[in-house]
Protein backbone atom coordinates (compact mmCIF):
# COMPACT_ATOMS: atom_id res chain seq x y z
CA UNK A 1 0.00 0.00 0.00
CA UNK A 2 2.64 2.32 0.84
CA UNK A 3 4.88 1.56 -1.84
CA UNK A 4 1.78 2.20 -4.55
CA UNK A 5 1.58 5.57 -3.36
CA UNK A 6 4.99 6.85 -3.48
CA UNK A 7 4.94 5.77 -7.22
CA UNK A 8 1.83 7.68 -7.83
CA UNK A 9 3.61 10.50 -6.31
CA UNK A 10 6.55 10.28 -8.43
CA UNK A 11 4.84 10.21 -11.65
CA UNK A 12 2.52 13.29 -10.88
CA UNK A 13 5.70 15.33 -10.53
CA UNK A 14 6.92 14.00 -13.41
CA UNK A 15 4.44 15.56 -15.52
CA UNK A 16 3.70 18.88 -14.12
CA UNK A 17 7.50 19.40 -14.92
CA UNK A 18 6.90 18.34 -18.52
CA UNK A 19 3.72 20.61 -18.38
CA UNK A 20 4.92 23.86 -17.05
CA UNK A 21 7.76 24.27 -19.93
CA UNK A 22 5.40 24.17 -22.49
CA UNK A 23 3.25 26.33 -21.17
CA UNK A 24 6.47 28.91 -19.95
CA UNK A 25 7.74 29.03 -23.57
CA UNK A 26 3.81 29.67 -24.66
CA UNK A 27 3.85 32.72 -22.20
CA UNK A 28 6.75 34.68 -23.18
CA UNK A 29 5.35 34.29 -26.82
CA UNK A 30 2.51 35.84 -25.81
CA UNK A 31 3.72 38.33 -23.90
CA UNK A 32 6.03 39.15 -26.65
CA UNK A 33 3.49 39.77 -29.01
CA UNK A 34 1.57 42.04 -26.87
CA UNK A 35 3.41 43.71 -24.73
CA UNK A 36 6.94 45.72 -25.39
CA UNK A 37 8.64 45.36 -22.19
CA UNK A 38 10.70 48.42 -22.69
CA UNK A 39 7.74 50.82 -22.96
CA UNK A 40 4.76 51.27 -20.43
CA UNK A 41 1.24 51.93 -21.64
CA UNK A 42 1.92 56.05 -20.64
CA UNK A 43 4.92 56.42 -22.60
CA UNK A 44 2.76 55.04 -25.69
CA UNK A 45 0.42 57.77 -24.68
CA UNK A 46 3.13 60.54 -24.49
CA UNK A 47 4.59 59.62 -27.41
CA UNK A 48 1.75 59.58 -29.69
CA UNK A 49 0.93 63.36 -27.99
CA UNK A 50 3.99 64.17 -28.86
CA UNK A 51 3.63 63.56 -32.33
CA UNK A 52 0.35 65.05 -32.89
CA UNK A 53 1.84 68.48 -31.42
CA UNK A 54 4.83 68.30 -33.55
CA UNK A 55 2.47 67.82 -36.17
CA UNK A 56 0.09 70.85 -35.28
CA UNK A 57 3.44 73.16 -35.02
CA UNK A 58 4.57 72.26 -38.33
CA UNK A 59 1.13 73.00 -39.87
CA UNK A 60 1.39 76.33 -37.93
CA UNK A 61 4.47 77.11 -38.86
CA UNK A 62 3.72 76.54 -43.14
CA UNK A 63 0.51 78.55 -42.76
CA UNK A 64 2.60 81.52 -40.88
CA UNK A 65 5.06 81.53 -43.91
CA UNK A 66 2.39 81.42 -46.41
CA UNK A 67 0.65 84.15 -44.60
CA UNK A 68 3.81 86.22 -44.17
CA UNK A 69 4.50 86.02 -47.74
CA UNK A 70 1.08 86.85 -48.45
CA UNK A 71 1.35 90.47 -46.12
CA UNK A 72 4.56 91.23 -48.31
CA UNK A 73 2.47 91.11 -51.73
CA UNK A 74 -0.38 93.06 -49.51
CA UNK A 75 1.97 95.54 -48.18
CA UNK A 76 3.28 96.08 -51.82
CA UNK A 77 -0.11 96.55 -53.02
CA UNK A 78 -1.20 99.34 -50.16
CA UNK A 79 2.10 101.10 -50.74
CA UNK A 80 1.11 101.71 -54.45
CA UNK A 81 -2.59 102.24 -53.53
CA UNK A 82 -1.33 104.98 -51.47
CA UNK A 83 1.13 106.96 -53.99
CA UNK A 84 -1.62 106.53 -56.41
CA UNK A 85 -4.12 108.15 -53.92
CA UNK A 86 -1.44 110.84 -53.50
CA UNK A 87 -0.90 111.50 -57.03
CA UNK A 88 -4.56 111.32 -57.75
CA UNK A 89 -5.08 114.15 -54.36
CA UNK A 90 -2.55 116.82 -55.87
CA UNK A 91 -4.47 116.54 -59.28
CA UNK A 92 -8.15 117.02 -57.68
CA UNK A 93 -6.42 119.87 -55.49
CA UNK A 94 -5.00 121.74 -58.60
CA UNK A 95 -8.20 121.60 -60.44
CA UNK A 96 -10.40 122.64 -57.45
CA UNK A 97 -7.98 125.41 -57.51
CA UNK A 98 -8.41 126.36 -60.60
CA UNK A 99 -12.26 125.66 -60.81
CA UNK A 100 -12.48 128.54 -57.61
CA UNK A 101 -10.46 130.60 -59.50
CA UNK A 102 -12.94 130.63 -61.89
CA UNK A 103 -16.01 131.41 -60.05
CA UNK A 104 -14.08 133.37 -58.02
CA UNK A 105 -13.20 135.96 -61.05
CA UNK A 106 -16.91 135.01 -62.62
CA UNK A 107 -17.88 136.77 -59.06
CA UNK A 108 -15.32 139.63 -59.07
CA UNK A 109 -16.99 141.46 -61.84
CA UNK A 110 -20.06 142.02 -59.83
CA UNK A 111 -18.33 142.22 -56.76
CA UNK A 112 -17.75 145.80 -55.14
CA UNK A 113 -15.10 144.00 -52.79
CA UNK A 114 -12.98 143.49 -55.41
CA UNK A 115 -9.30 144.22 -55.44
CA UNK A 116 -9.51 144.83 -59.56
CA UNK A 117 -12.80 146.10 -60.21
CA UNK A 118 -11.84 148.01 -63.14
CA UNK A 119 -10.41 145.26 -65.06
CA UNK A 120 -12.38 142.37 -64.10
CA UNK A 121 -15.08 142.74 -66.28
CA UNK A 122 -12.52 142.66 -69.15
CA UNK A 123 -10.41 139.75 -67.51
CA UNK A 124 -13.95 138.07 -67.63
CA UNK A 125 -15.30 138.45 -70.88
CA UNK A 126 -12.12 137.46 -72.74
CA UNK A 127 -9.87 134.00 -72.06
CA UNK A 128 -6.70 134.56 -70.23
CA UNK A 129 -3.50 135.06 -71.81
CA UNK A 130 -1.23 132.01 -71.56
CA UNK A 131 2.48 133.01 -70.68
CA UNK A 132 5.07 131.16 -68.98
CA UNK A 133 6.16 133.77 -66.27
CA UNK A 134 4.44 137.19 -65.21
CA UNK A 135 7.00 139.61 -63.70
CA UNK A 136 5.59 142.43 -61.39
CA UNK A 137 7.79 145.02 -60.37
CA UNK A 138 6.33 147.10 -57.83
CA UNK A 139 6.89 151.04 -57.99
CA UNK A 140 5.33 154.49 -57.01
CA UNK A 141 4.10 157.44 -58.10
CA UNK A 142 7.71 159.62 -57.11
CA UNK A 143 9.97 156.60 -58.94
CA UNK A 144 9.80 157.75 -63.01
CA UNK A 145 13.54 157.48 -63.05
CA UNK A 146 13.70 154.60 -61.60
CA UNK A 147 11.67 153.10 -63.98
CA UNK A 148 13.80 154.59 -67.07
CA UNK A 149 16.93 153.22 -65.67
CA UNK A 150 15.48 149.95 -65.89
CA UNK A 151 13.76 150.60 -69.19
CA UNK A 152 17.37 151.31 -70.28
CA UNK A 153 19.29 148.33 -68.78
CA UNK A 154 17.15 144.97 -68.24
CA UNK A 155 14.07 145.62 -69.57
CA UNK A 156 12.60 144.68 -72.82
CA UNK A 157 10.98 147.94 -74.84
CA UNK A 158 9.10 148.73 -77.69
CA UNK A 159 8.75 145.65 -80.03
CA UNK A 160 11.34 143.63 -77.76
CA UNK A 161 8.89 143.46 -74.51
CA UNK A 162 5.79 142.55 -77.07
CA UNK A 163 8.52 140.03 -79.09
CA UNK A 164 9.55 138.27 -75.23
CA UNK A 165 6.17 138.22 -74.20
CA UNK A 166 5.15 136.28 -77.50
CA UNK A 167 7.82 134.19 -78.40
CA UNK A 168 9.24 133.62 -74.64
CA UNK A 169 6.45 133.54 -72.80
CA UNK A 170 7.78 136.28 -70.34
CA UNK A 171 5.26 139.25 -69.32
CA UNK A 172 6.96 142.28 -67.84
CA UNK A 173 5.01 144.78 -66.34
CA UNK A 174 5.20 148.37 -63.97
CA UNK A 175 2.73 147.41 -61.36
CA UNK A 176 1.24 150.80 -59.62
CA UNK A 177 -2.42 151.40 -57.81
CA UNK A 178 -3.66 154.96 -58.03
CA UNK A 179 -3.61 158.05 -55.74
CA UNK A 180 -6.04 158.91 -52.76
CA UNK A 181 -7.90 161.51 -54.91
CA UNK A 182 -9.37 160.78 -57.88
CA UNK A 183 -8.18 161.74 -61.68
CA UNK A 184 -5.44 163.55 -59.91
CA UNK A 185 -2.02 164.72 -61.58
CA UNK A 186 -0.43 161.79 -60.16
CA UNK A 187 -2.43 159.29 -62.15
CA UNK A 188 -2.72 161.10 -64.92
CA UNK A 189 1.17 160.99 -64.91
CA UNK A 190 0.99 157.15 -64.87
CA UNK A 191 -1.70 157.24 -67.95
CA UNK A 192 0.69 159.59 -70.09
CA UNK A 193 3.78 157.10 -69.45
CA UNK A 194 1.79 154.10 -70.11
CA UNK A 195 0.53 155.41 -73.51
CA UNK A 196 4.32 156.49 -74.17
CA UNK A 197 5.75 152.77 -73.25
CA UNK A 198 2.26 150.33 -72.62
CA UNK A 199 4.41 148.18 -69.45
CA UNK A 200 2.04 149.26 -66.87
CA UNK A 201 -0.24 147.02 -65.23
CA UNK A 202 -2.82 148.85 -62.98
CA UNK A 203 -4.19 147.92 -60.11
CA UNK A 204 -7.42 149.15 -58.02
CA UNK A 205 -5.53 150.08 -54.97
CA UNK A 206 -4.10 153.15 -52.98
CA UNK A 207 -0.87 153.66 -53.09
CA UNK A 208 1.13 154.41 -49.38
CA UNK A 209 4.21 151.98 -48.37
CA UNK A 210 2.10 150.74 -45.73
CA UNK A 211 0.05 149.26 -47.65
CA UNK A 212 2.37 146.87 -49.71
CA UNK A 213 1.12 143.69 -48.12
CA UNK A 214 -2.70 144.96 -49.71
CA UNK A 215 -0.91 145.78 -52.88
CA UNK A 216 0.60 142.37 -53.41
CA UNK A 217 -2.37 140.66 -52.98
CA UNK A 218 -4.06 142.62 -55.31
CA UNK A 219 -1.33 142.36 -57.85
CA UNK A 220 -1.33 138.43 -57.82
CA UNK A 221 -4.80 138.76 -58.38
CA UNK A 222 -5.01 141.27 -60.64
CA UNK A 223 -2.48 138.91 -62.60
CA UNK A 224 -3.83 135.32 -62.36
CA UNK A 225 -7.16 137.14 -63.61
CA UNK A 226 -5.18 138.27 -66.70
CA UNK A 227 -2.41 135.59 -67.45
CA UNK A 228 -2.79 131.93 -66.95
CA UNK A 229 0.99 131.56 -66.36
CA UNK A 230 3.47 128.79 -64.70
CA UNK A 231 4.67 131.30 -62.28
CA UNK A 232 4.16 135.04 -60.70
CA UNK A 233 7.35 137.18 -60.03
CA UNK A 234 7.04 140.37 -58.01
CA UNK A 235 10.40 142.54 -58.33
CA UNK A 236 11.21 146.32 -56.43
CA UNK A 237 12.43 148.49 -59.04
CA UNK A 238 15.25 149.36 -57.87
CA UNK A 239 16.90 145.72 -58.01
CA UNK A 240 18.95 144.62 -61.55
CA UNK A 241 17.52 141.31 -63.23
CA UNK A 242 19.27 138.94 -65.36
CA UNK A 243 16.00 137.86 -67.26
CA UNK A 244 17.57 134.60 -69.04
CA UNK A 245 18.71 133.22 -65.72
CA UNK A 246 15.84 133.67 -64.16
CA UNK A 247 13.73 132.13 -66.66
CA UNK A 248 16.16 129.24 -66.87
CA UNK A 249 15.85 128.80 -62.80
CA UNK A 250 12.10 128.56 -62.96
CA UNK A 251 11.63 125.78 -65.56
CA UNK A 252 13.85 123.55 -63.74
CA UNK A 253 11.23 123.69 -61.18
CA UNK A 254 7.93 123.80 -63.77
CA UNK A 255 6.80 120.54 -62.90
CA UNK A 256 6.33 121.07 -59.25
CA UNK A 257 2.75 122.17 -58.14
CA UNK A 258 3.52 124.58 -55.34
CA UNK A 259 6.72 126.09 -55.52
CA UNK A 260 7.64 129.64 -53.01
CA UNK A 261 11.12 130.57 -54.15
CA UNK A 262 13.69 133.29 -53.26
CA UNK A 263 16.13 134.36 -50.84
CA UNK A 264 14.78 132.48 -47.51
CA UNK A 265 15.40 134.50 -44.24
CA UNK A 266 14.28 134.74 -40.87
CA UNK A 267 14.61 138.05 -39.58
CA UNK A 268 13.90 139.63 -35.88
CA UNK A 269 10.32 140.35 -34.43
CA UNK A 270 10.69 144.27 -33.81
CA UNK A 271 8.70 145.37 -31.15
CA UNK A 272 9.96 148.92 -30.19
CA UNK A 273 8.08 151.73 -32.02
CA UNK A 274 9.07 153.87 -33.74
CA UNK A 275 11.55 151.93 -35.72
CA UNK A 276 11.93 150.91 -39.23
CA UNK A 277 9.80 147.35 -39.88
CA UNK A 278 8.25 147.68 -36.88
CA UNK A 279 5.68 144.79 -35.92
CA UNK A 280 2.82 145.79 -34.29
CA UNK A 281 1.54 142.50 -33.97
CA UNK A 282 5.09 141.38 -32.51
CA UNK A 283 2.96 139.48 -29.26
CA UNK A 284 2.08 136.83 -32.11
CA UNK A 285 5.18 135.70 -32.22
CA UNK A 286 6.15 134.75 -29.15
CA UNK A 287 8.58 136.52 -25.94
CA UNK A 288 10.89 139.47 -27.05
CA UNK A 289 14.14 138.57 -29.52
CA UNK A 290 11.93 136.24 -31.59
CA UNK A 291 12.69 135.74 -35.02
CA UNK A 292 9.92 135.30 -38.06
CA UNK A 293 9.29 132.16 -39.71
CA UNK A 294 11.25 131.35 -42.48
CA UNK A 295 10.23 133.47 -45.79
CA UNK A 296 11.44 135.15 -49.15
CA UNK A 297 13.27 138.62 -48.56
CA UNK A 298 10.69 141.14 -50.45
CA UNK A 299 13.56 142.82 -52.98
CA UNK A 300 12.63 139.72 -55.32
CA UNK A 301 10.59 136.59 -55.43
CA UNK A 302 8.74 133.86 -57.26
CA UNK A 303 5.83 131.55 -56.86
CA UNK A 304 3.91 129.23 -59.13
CA UNK A 305 0.34 129.23 -60.21
CA UNK A 306 -1.54 126.98 -57.44
CA UNK A 307 -0.08 129.61 -55.11
CA UNK A 308 -1.01 132.69 -56.96
CA UNK A 309 -4.08 130.96 -57.77
CA UNK A 310 -4.80 130.32 -53.69
CA UNK A 311 -4.25 134.09 -53.20
CA UNK A 312 -6.92 135.33 -55.84
CA UNK A 313 -9.16 133.21 -54.12
CA UNK A 314 -8.93 133.67 -50.47
CA UNK A 315 -7.04 137.60 -50.92
CA UNK A 316 -10.50 138.84 -48.66
CA UNK A 317 -9.09 136.88 -45.63
CA UNK A 318 -5.38 136.93 -45.91
CA UNK A 319 -4.10 138.28 -42.54
CA UNK A 320 -1.40 141.83 -43.64
CA UNK A 321 1.04 142.19 -41.12
CA UNK A 322 3.52 145.03 -41.23
CA UNK A 323 5.99 143.44 -43.93
CA UNK A 324 4.87 142.55 -46.85
CA UNK A 325 7.62 139.54 -47.05
CA UNK A 326 6.58 138.58 -44.08
CA UNK A 327 2.65 138.90 -45.03
CA UNK A 328 3.61 136.66 -48.15
CA UNK A 329 5.23 133.84 -45.85
CA UNK A 330 2.26 133.72 -43.17
CA UNK A 331 0.15 132.73 -46.08
CA UNK A 332 1.62 129.79 -47.50
CA UNK A 333 2.08 128.15 -43.74
CA UNK A 334 -0.43 125.39 -43.06
CA UNK A 335 0.05 124.33 -46.82
CA UNK A 336 2.25 122.15 -48.95
CA UNK A 337 4.39 124.58 -50.15
CA UNK A 338 7.99 123.64 -51.39
CA UNK A 339 10.57 126.75 -50.36
CA UNK A 340 13.28 127.21 -52.24
CA UNK A 341 16.09 129.08 -51.41
CA UNK A 342 17.61 130.38 -54.28
CA UNK A 343 20.86 132.59 -53.39
CA UNK A 344 21.11 133.69 -56.95
CA UNK A 345 18.28 135.65 -56.39
CA UNK A 346 20.22 138.43 -53.90
CA UNK A 347 23.35 139.12 -55.18
CA UNK A 348 25.21 142.04 -54.17
CA UNK A 349 26.18 144.79 -56.40
CA UNK A 350 30.03 144.55 -58.22
CA UNK A 351 32.24 143.58 -57.06
CA UNK A 352 30.32 140.45 -55.82
CA UNK A 353 27.88 139.82 -59.03
CA UNK A 354 30.50 140.58 -61.38
CA UNK A 355 33.07 138.06 -59.76
CA UNK A 356 30.04 135.49 -59.88
CA UNK A 357 29.55 136.12 -63.49
CA UNK A 358 33.03 135.60 -64.46
CA UNK A 359 32.90 132.74 -62.98
CA UNK A 360 30.40 131.30 -64.74
CA UNK A 361 27.57 131.77 -61.89
CA UNK A 362 25.42 134.16 -63.47
CA UNK A 363 23.04 136.35 -61.04
CA UNK A 364 19.96 136.43 -61.01
CA UNK A 365 19.06 139.40 -59.08
CA UNK A 366 21.65 141.85 -57.48
CA UNK A 367 20.86 144.61 -55.08
CA UNK A 368 23.17 146.47 -52.17
CA UNK A 369 21.43 144.60 -48.34
CA UNK A 370 22.10 147.70 -46.90
CA UNK A 371 19.37 149.89 -49.07
CA UNK A 372 17.14 147.06 -49.39
CA UNK A 373 17.79 147.70 -53.31
CA UNK A 374 21.12 149.09 -55.35
CA UNK A 375 21.80 152.33 -53.21
CA UNK A 376 21.14 155.45 -55.87
CA UNK A 377 19.68 152.83 -58.44
CA UNK A 378 19.14 155.32 -60.76
CA UNK A 379 22.66 155.99 -60.84
CA UNK A 380 24.45 152.49 -60.45
CA UNK A 381 21.95 150.35 -62.39
CA UNK A 382 23.86 151.09 -65.92
CA UNK A 383 27.21 149.55 -64.20
CA UNK A 384 25.53 146.97 -62.60
CA UNK A 385 24.26 146.29 -65.39
CA UNK A 386 26.94 146.17 -67.88
CA UNK A 387 29.29 144.49 -65.01
CA UNK A 388 27.45 141.86 -64.10
CA UNK A 389 24.60 141.63 -66.66
CA UNK A 390 24.23 137.86 -68.76
CA UNK A 391 24.41 139.57 -72.38
CA UNK A 392 21.24 140.74 -74.36
CA UNK A 393 20.60 137.49 -76.12
CA UNK A 394 20.96 135.22 -73.00
CA UNK A 395 17.26 135.59 -72.60
CA UNK A 396 16.24 134.49 -75.86
CA UNK A 397 18.41 131.49 -75.92
CA UNK A 398 17.30 130.78 -72.09
CA UNK A 399 15.54 127.07 -72.00
CA UNK A 400 12.20 127.42 -70.98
Amino acid sequence: MKHRNSSSEKISVKWIFVLCIPSFALGMLFTTRIWDPSMSDKQVASKQHLQQELKVVSDDCNKKQQMLGQDKDIMGEVYKTHAAIHTLDNTISSLQMELAATRNSQKTGSSEHSPATSNSSTHDSSPKKKAFVVIGINTAFSSRKRRDSLRATWMPQGEDLVRIEKEKGIVIRFMIGHSATSNSILDRAIDAEEAQHNDFIRLEHVEGYHELSAKTKIFFTTAVAKWDADFYVKVDDDVHVNLGMLAATLARHRSKPRVYMGCMKSGPVLSQKNVKYHEPEYWKFGEDGNKYFRHATGQIYAISKDLATYISINHPILHKYANEDVSLGSWFIGLEVEHIDERNMCCGTPPDCEWKAQAGNVCIASFDWSCSGICKSVEKMKDVHERCGEGDGAVWSAMI
